[in-house]
């Protein structure tokens, strides 16, 4: 160790130019360390750019390892502490998430998953998501033709279903209640129901809101996910039950304000009783967590990413506590 640092630091004693040089790395650095602190000041009015920062705003941290180096690099002490800004801003934003918070309680577990239009294999899919053991399991980007392999394929975990559109609901207890929810897009793509679970009845939304693209010429193209985020949280507002949980596709994450329509209203199990970020796409090298399970008046105790399917999503998971929820 101590080898190690007279090798960075060692020709460092005396040089007066420790100070002055490196100034642009210290430029970035605050740079970076604003970009993060300020993310909800970055306009939407061009290419949506405020909320592409904010999809991948942890991966901002990347950062912070790269200016260290490119500082020690070029001998700037000035370099070296300015990064100390990015750091403890990003510490300050998800070091939270870094923890397992993860409880041993809990009466009813769920499951969410985008099972891919495209799917080749939609039975070993729905053989792995039923494989974790989740009393309720939300399916998205159901296709006709596959729902009735999906069907047969969970028929002997889960007494009920219901399906509308490309969403679908199994539950391992009755359903009630069932009914499209209109998310302005012409088409069904979310539904409601009540599972009648033995701790209580609890309101599920299914949803899967419209993809987003990063394009050259329009950038961040999302104005129909943004109008059907505020047509599915204005549903959620009026919801009469007051155990409601989410799953769903909402291709945005918990950090993007387009979707406050929903997120100022309900918490996330992963940043509530997760163990890391819980990205779940791309499943091949996963870098958002577009994938969401959300809850109001339901206490969480855990949240998970399920093993890889043959989806281009990962499943993810989550234990609730409905019995002491208000």
């Amino acid at each position: 160790m101590g080898r190690l640092a007279n090798r960075l630091f060692g020709g460092w004693r005396g040089d007066r130019r420790i100070w002055r040089r490196g100034l642009v790395l210290a430029a970035l650095a605050f740079l970076v360390a604003l970009v993060m602190l300020l993310h909800a000041q970055i306009p939407n009015v061009i290419g949506n750019l405020g909320s592409l920062t904010e999809t991948f705003l942890p991966w901002l941290g990347l950062c912070v390892p790269v200016l260290v180096l490119l500082a020690l690099a070029r001998r700037s002490a000035t370099a070296l502490i300015a990064v100390l800004f990015p750091a403890i801003v990003w510490l300050n934003l998800f070091g939270g998430l870094l923890g397992d918070k993860a409880g041993t309680g809990g009466d009813l577990t769920v499951a969410t998953h985008n099972v891919n239009a495209d799917n080749p294999d939609p039975s070993g899919t729905a053989r792995g998501v039923a494989a974790s053991g989740a009393d309720v399991v939300a399916l998205e980007e159901l296709t006709t033709s596959a729902v009735p392999v999906y069907e047969q394929a969970l028929a002997s975990t889960y007494k009920y279903h219901a399906v509308e559109g490309t969403v679908g609901l199994w539950s391992k207890y009755p359903l009630t209640g069932v009914k499209a929810v209109d998310i302005k897009l012409g088409w069904t793509r979310a539904m409601r129901a009540t599972v009648t679970a033995p701790a209580g009845q609890v309101a599920v939304y299914v949803a899967h809101l419209p993809s987003v693209r990063v394009k050259m010429e329009a950038g961040f193209t999302a104005r129909q996910r943004d109008k059907s985020a505020d047509a599915l949280g204005e549903a959620i507002a009026h919801e009469k039950l007051t155990r409601v949980v989410l799953l769903g596709d909402l291709n945005g994450t918990m950090n993007d304000r387009a979707l406050n329509g929903v997120t100022s209203q309900m918490r996330s199990t992963q940043g509530a009783a997760g163990s890391g970020f819980g990205f779940s796409w791309p499943a091949s090298f996963p870098m958002a967590r577009i994938d969401q399970i959300m809850v109001k008046g339901i206490e969480p105790e855990s949240s998970w990413t399920l093993p890889e399917t043959s989806s281009d999503h990962l499943p993810v998971a989550a234990r609730v506590n409905v019995a002491t929820s208000s």
